[in-house]
């Protein structure tokens, strides 16, 4: 888990735990997702065999300086794609290096930017090419109406910047180009700075931002190709694809549909309480991804599973005590309460203008608590009883539980199958529910 940064106390008189503590549980049943499962097996050679190919590898001159960006999120086999990439730029004779391209995350400093890549894995010894971090920016252009559109100073110092990321369903708005390649130039390259004017007209204007100031930056910036990376329902590395600068605008929207095919999803559309076990910015911007949970923290973004209550139990350790994503929940606990790190989170929120992600919901003294507190308030209960689904985190539902009274819609989908018999949430005697 995640720092602890306090030792909070309440419920001082036992009256909260009173009254929770005999909601029943449901029994819970383990259930099995039969998810997209194609992946590559070989990374290394599928970057070099991408790279190599002429109209990509004409780009790179012997003796090129070239910026990689590297994001924030819990891209897999981040380490190894980027090291395969430097060895592969390397062997065309260049000199890479690293630049975390992550706007505001990292709580916005340069420092914490490059403490997150080390967190990812990605540290100079790891991806076997310098890191240059800042949060410093260069306007290399203006939109047509105006606005002024900024690069990281370091890449816009380099002799050309290859832009890498994942492509895949933005969490809070819809459009041709959400999380990818455009939204890595506009967001990602544009540091702090290019993040909040892309967020100024806030998400409804965000599927016409992204794409007008990703099309600005292939206009002026020196960006020599993209590499675009989709990843299957289990968070595996699934296709890595080398795009030349021109055919980034032509390519990345069917990509995304893509991606979008291959997510991951809960099949079960109507749910009464989910419980997550943890959430982090490793697993999802917006610490549960949406697009898997239905959190979703705008308007502009909408999708199953319906739910009435969220309860988050934990944080990642990765998160380092981001907690963006948390004021989606309804109950938490003590424990995630006491990592959150406010010095993460508020950045986040402020510059995307959402600040529904940054609330902290009820708080409870233990996990058993928040679950009990969670089923207690369930509205229109019917006589088959609270739906219950309860998840590790939102990148991996292949095994999820479900409530007994779920099993009928369990056993009538092709794409489940149940593992485990229904049986008592077990909890340890601090009252943590027992992650098995």
């Amino acid at each position: 888990m995640s720092h602890k940064l306090r030792d909070s106390s309440w419920d001082r008189h036992g009256v909260v735990k009173r009254m929770l503590q005999d909601t029943p549980l449901p029994r819970m049943a383990r259930v099995r997702q039969l998810l997209d499962e194609e992946r590559i097996e070989s990374i290394p050679d599928t970057v070099k065999a991408e790279l190599a190919r002429p109209e990509i590898a004409a780009t790179v001159k012997p003796g090129m300086s070239i910026a990689i960006t590297v994001g924030s999120r819990g891209i897999a086999n981040i380490p190894i794609l980027t090291r395969e990439v430097v060895r592969n730029l390397k062997a065309l004779g260049a000199k890479p290096f690293i630049i975390p391209a992550m706007g505001s995350h990292g709580g916005g400093n340069a420092e914490g930017q490059e403490q997150l890549l080390a967190s990812l894995g990605v540290t100079e010894e790891t991806v076997e090419a310098p890191i240059r971090s800042s949060m410093e920016v260069v306007q290399v252009g203006s939109l047509d109406d105006g606005r002024p559109v900024y690069v990281d100073k370091y890449a816009s110092e380099a002799d050309g910047i290859l832009v890498m990321g994942r492509v895949k369903p933005h969490t809070a708005y819809r459009g041709p180009y959400e999380s990818g390649l455009f939204k890595m130039m506009a967001i990602g390259l544009a540091k702090h700075q290019g993040a909040e004017a892309c967020h100024d007209q806030g998400f409804n204007r965000m599927a016409e931002n992204v794409p007008a100031y990703g099309k600005a930056i292939v206009k002026f910036a020196k960006i020599l190709f993209g590499v675009a990376i989709i990843e299957n329902a289990h968070d595996e590395t699934c296709k890595i694809l080398a795009i030349e600068t021109h055919r980034i605008e032509e390519e990345e929207p069917a990509l995304l549909q893509e991606a979008k095919s291959r997510m991951a999803q809960i099949f079960i559309p109507k749910i009464d309480v989910l419980i997550v076990d943890e959430i982090g910015k490793n697993h999802s911007g917006d610490g549960m991804d949406p697009n898997v949970t239905g959190s979703y923290s705008t308007v502009y973004a909408s999708g199953n599973p319906k739910v009435q209550h969220y309860v988050i139990l934990d944080l990642s350790e990765e998160t380092h005590g981001n907690a963006v994503g948390l004021g989606r929940a309804d109950y938490t606990t003590k424990r995630v309460f006491d990592q959150l790190d406010f010095d993460t989170v508020y950045p986040n929120s402020l510059t995307a203008k959402v600040s529904t992600v940054a609330k902290v919901p009820m708080v409870l003294a233990t996990d058993k608590l928040a679950i009990q507190a969670g089923i207690k308030t369930c509205e229109k209960i019917g006589p088959e009883g609270v739906r219950v689904v309860r998840i590790r985190n939102s990148s991996h539902v292949d095994e999820i539980f479900v409530s007994e009274n779920l099993l009928p819609e369990v056993e009538a989908h092709e794409n489940m199958e149940v593992i485990d018999p229904p049986g008592e949430m077990q909890f340890d005697a601090e009252d943590s529910l027992i992650r098995t």
